[in-house]
């Protein structure tokens, strides 16, 4: 079972999206998924309720409450968890101390780099984290390539303490398909083929992880 940990401090980075659209990408694959949300809003599990009568259906389990684990289902193989904005590393170690993988979104602006700072920092001196037992991914999310703000902000990301293990370009398609209890893979159009390509690095560090 792959169990894969979605966090950050910073509201607003796309925590949920990529939470979803890792398990509907799994799902498609025909994984038995599990989406935990750890968000009292409860994003995830309203994005489950909407995709429940697909064939790759996500279950969502509510991670906000003791026991969580004891009702993710035995033959279960991949496991993601959503937590909430303003979490601390030390408030989310129950969570760590038993997944394979962490993955930190990221905005690509200078606001936003300052505002992760401390949280990679407190991550960074989680003893499971500092021992090297779990990785730890940076995501830069919504970024604009072609700006000189995206690479500046991609060159400054060098300098935090985890590695840049994805680059995901901005679209309004990740709201569109969210809201609709969907994700990017689950079409196959010209239009959304290379935002899908993005993902890859991503999708290839986790399973060296697992």
């Amino acid at each position: 079972m792959l169990k894969v940990l979605v966090a950050s401090s910073k509201g607003g980075c796309g925590k949920s999206t990529i939470a979803t659209h890792l398990a509907a990408y799994y799902a498609l694959k025909g994984k038995a998924t599990v989406l935990a949300d750890a968000d009292r809003q409860g994003s995830s599990s309203r994005w489950c309720a909407k995709r429940a009568l697909l064939a790759s259906a996500v279950l969502p389990v509510d991670a906000t409450r003791s026991g969580w684990l004891q009702r993710i289902p035995a033959d279960a193989e991949h496991v993601i968890i959503d937590t909430g904005a303003g979490v601390r590393a030390s408030e989310i170690s129950e969570y760590i101390d038993d997944v394979d993988a962490i993955v930190v979104p990221v905005l690509p602006s200078t606001i936003d780099l300052e505002a992760t700072g401390p949280f990679l920092a407190d991550l960074a001196r989680v003893p499971r984290v500092k021992r090297g037992k779990v990785p730890v991914g940076l995501v830069a999310n919504r970024t604009k390539p072609w700006t000189n703000a995206t690479q500046s902000a991609l060159e400054a990301m060098r300098d935090l303490p985890f590695p840049l293990v994805a680059t995901l370009r901005d679209s309004q398609a990740y709201v569109l398909m969210t809201g609709l209890g969907k994700s990017l893979f689950d079409y196959h159009s010209e239009n959304v083929r290379a935002h899908q390509d993005d993902w890859q690095k991503l999708l290839r560090w986790l399973k060296k992880a697992g």
